[in-house]
């Protein structure tokens, strides 16, 4: 993996934890309401998704446990789809899937740093 790629990787990695921060003691009916929270989310998730991009293919290959696909898809649906962003999708993405790309990228990151 190129050095580049290793600052990608920790941006995901940041903005997959802010996303998360970011709803932390908020539920669902006060997240619906709260534009400010949404936008933060939206952004941080963008973010994930324009630094997975910036992976090589090469590399995206040997990080087989990473969806890339389906977070690269997501980015690309958040700035050319801004008008129909899913809050569901948004919220289920924080919940469910941000939990394993972080422990997959954390290790990954500790690995390489090793």
């Amino acid at each position: 993996m190129l050095p580049r790629e290793h600052n990608h990787l920790l941006d995901m990695l940041r903005a997959a934890k802010l996303a998360q921060e970011f709803v932390a003691n908020v539920d669902w009916d006060a997240f619906q309401l709260d534009l400010m929270r949404q936008a933060a989310v939206t952004r941080q998730l963008e973010i994930v998704g324009e630094a997975a991009r910036r992976i090589s293919e090469e590399s995206q290959a040997e990080i087989s446990e990473i969806p890339w696909h389906q977070i690269i898809g997501m980015r690309n649906r958040i700035v050319h789809e801004y008008d129909r962003i899913n809050l569901i999708t948004l919220w289920d993405t924080i919940h469910l899937a941000l939990p394993d790309l972080i422990s997959v990228l954390e290790a990954i990151i500790v690995a390489e740093e090793t």
